[in-house]
């Protein structure tokens, strides 16, 4: 009974919506603000949620784990991430499509390939998942399973008003503005994040409507959480000038961590599927590992966030930071490597930590009067290591400064920034997202304009006044039909209208132009059987494929292989075309009003 409720309460909306206004402008609006408000509180849910299983293992909620973590006994460090790590394994593979977690690569592939179209279900069940991970100790980050709530979602919104598709995707982008603002408590970088990472642009069209949803995000957790910081740090100041060769450096150092880091849960992911036996105890075996290396550096569980902010306020000596960077890269390797689930922002944010602080010690020993100091240089690489990992150098520069509210370093984190990442994509790929995609075989370069290849149909497109031959047809009526041809190419039929074969020149061979046996022979004679063909119902895509496989320039079409019933012939200029003009509407509907 609740169901056909739910669906007609939508329908009621989405009428009502049509009925008070004709303009995408304010019908953006108003969702936006719906979504903004719905992602907003799906993270206070989830982040509640972690929370509780953090609580049922340890008997604390603190996003500071560390310093309780420090104080377990051995067999608790070891136990707790291993038996989270089996019931999550259990718990992916019977709940998540291909039995692997979700995270922010699936939100990019929805609005690539998918037009923002996301299951509510998967989302929450995801979510779960990750909220598990966190709770046990895994070394994973929240952020990215907020986003991928929160765009589930705002697909589910979507699809129940049956929104067009650049209006679903634009809603998409809503619902990861507001999950990132909300996880952050930083509206202006979640409004920058989703356009940056999953929109690809920055629009008026898609722009207002994410900016929207990210502030609804932010008013709404701030009146859950609070309006504060995530951490804690003293106030920093610009030395010198003659610093910004240090952070350069620095900008290099952090590319190279993150290239490290990547490559690391690489390696772990590629272990992992060679391990005999089902995939669902793999976490089991991660959350050992972790276990293990807690009990020197209770540092690497959970989030991070006590070790990111004791870092930045120098409670750790130089080789104590160069040991929990170290142990961070190694641990959030095993744990998304072989299957837990969560985001890898807050490790990176914890690696970036370590390395820029460890390096501003030296810096600042070498150069004491140049030097803003090693909590100076630890914002530095929280932002170049965190920036390089996502892809996004700007959205994440401004989490960075909304995280700690200090932008007194906002030269020197730019320029490391935009080194580190530059450097990444140079010999690696855009970003961890980009490297889960090409792993899967996903290639998204040009997916937005082959897309437009699926908006028509090749009855839209195709000949219709193609008149096909009788099957009897004497060869030298042939021969002067194809001299009139402008296809160079006649379609033979059946006296029922089915389609039997394809005549041009080539198919003819010697009888082109050798008339002895034209008493004898005819069009079945020559004709060439089971041609290339396409259903007048496929897509411009399938056909261009058929095209492109075949080298044919000219394919019938049928309407329907079942009847093979022959309705015309499709170009492959008519069909480029019909492309060229559905590809510049689809950029028209992204990038205009």
């Amino acid at each position: 009974m609740g169901e056909p409720h739910s669906n007609l309460t939508f329908q009621n909306i989405r009428r009502s919506m049509k009925q008070a206004v004709r303009h995408d402008h304010l019908v953006l609006a108003v969702l936006a603000l719906i979504v903004g408000l719905f992602a907003g509180g799906a993270v206070i849910i989830f982040r509640e949620t972690a929370n509780w299983i953090q609580w049922a293992y340890y008997n604390t909620e603190t996003d500071r784990f560390y310093w309780i973590a420090q104080e377990l006994p051995w067999w608790m460090l070891l136990s707790v991430p291993t038996i989270g790590g089996l019931l999550v394994g259990v718990l992916v593979h019977w709940t998540l499509p291909d039995r692997r977690p979700q995270g922010i690569s699936d939100v990019v592939e929805a609005y690539a390939r998918k037009a923002g179209s996301m299951s509510s279900r998967t989302g929450l069940a995801a979510a779960l998942a990750s909220a598990a991970s966190i709770g046990c100790g895994a070394s994973v980050g929240r952020e990215g399973p907020a986003v991928h709530l929160g765009a589930s979602l705002a697909g589910w919104v979507t699809r129940k008003l049956h929104l067009s598709r650049s209006l679903s995707r634009t809603v998409l982008g809503c619902g990861v503005s507001a999950a990132v603002a909300a996880s952050f408590n930083a509206p202006l970088a979640g409004a920058l994040f989703a356009s940056e990472v999953i929109v690809g642009h920055y629009s008026l069209r898609s722009f207002a409507p994410i900016v929207i949803s990210s502030v609804a995000g932010t008013v709404l957790t701030r009146q859950w959480f609070g309006d504060y910081p995530a951490f804690f740090v003293s106030e920093t100041l610009f030395a010198s000038l003659w610093e910004f060769p240090a952070f350069v450096l620095l900008g290099v150092v952090s590319a190279v961590t993150a290239l490290i880091l990547m490559n690391g849960v690489r390696l772990a992911s590629n272990v992992a599927k060679k391990l005999p036996g089902p995939a669902w105890y793999r976490p089991a075996i991660a959350g050992f590992c972790v276990g293990a290396i807690a009990l020197v550096f209770p540092q690497v569980l959970g989030v991070g966030y006590g070790a990111t902010e004791s870092a930045m306020l120098m409670h750790f000596g130089f080789w104590t930071l160069v040991g929990i960077g170290l142990a961070k890269i190694v641990a959030t390797s095993m744990c998304l490597g072989f299957g837990f689930a969560g985001g890898i922002f807050s490790p990176a944010l914890v690696v970036g930590a370590m390395v820029g602080t460890s390096y501003g010690m030296i810096a600042t020993q070498m150069f004491p009067d140049l030097s803003s100091g090693p909590d100076a240089y630890a914002l530095v690489g929280m932002g170049a290591v965190a920036a390089a990992v996502l892809g996004a150098p700007i959205s994440t520069t401004l989490i960075v400064f909304e995280l700690t509210g200090d932008y007194a370093l906002t030269l020197g984190v730019m320029v490391a920034v935009v080194l580190s990442s530059e450097i990444t994509q140079l010999f690696f790929c855009r970003s961890f997202f980009a490297m889960q995609l090409n792993e899967r075989g996903i290639d998204l370069k040009g997916e937005f304009e082959a897309e437009a290849l699926k908006t028509q149909v090749v009855r839209q497109v195709m000949e219709h006044q193609t008149k096909g031959v009788p099957l009897h047809t004497p060869l030298i009526d042939i021969r002067k039909t194809l001299q009139t041809s402008p296809a160079g190419e006649l379609f033979v039929i059946t006296e029922d209208g089915m389609l039997y074969g394809t005549i041009t020149l080539g198919d003819m061979h010697d009888l082109a132009f050798d008339s002895s046996h034209d008493d004898t022979a005819d069009a079945s004679s020559v004709a060439r059987k089971h041609p290339p063909m396409v259903a007048s119902n496929d897509d411009l895509g399938a056909a261009l494929k058929v095209m492109q496989e075949t080298g044919e320039d000219h394919i019938a079409v049928v309407d329907g292989f079942d009847t093979m019933r022959f309705v015309g012939c499709v170009h492959h200029r008519d069909v480029m075309s019909a492309y060229n003009r559905a590809l510049a509407q689809a950029h028209h509907d992204e990038h205009d009003l």
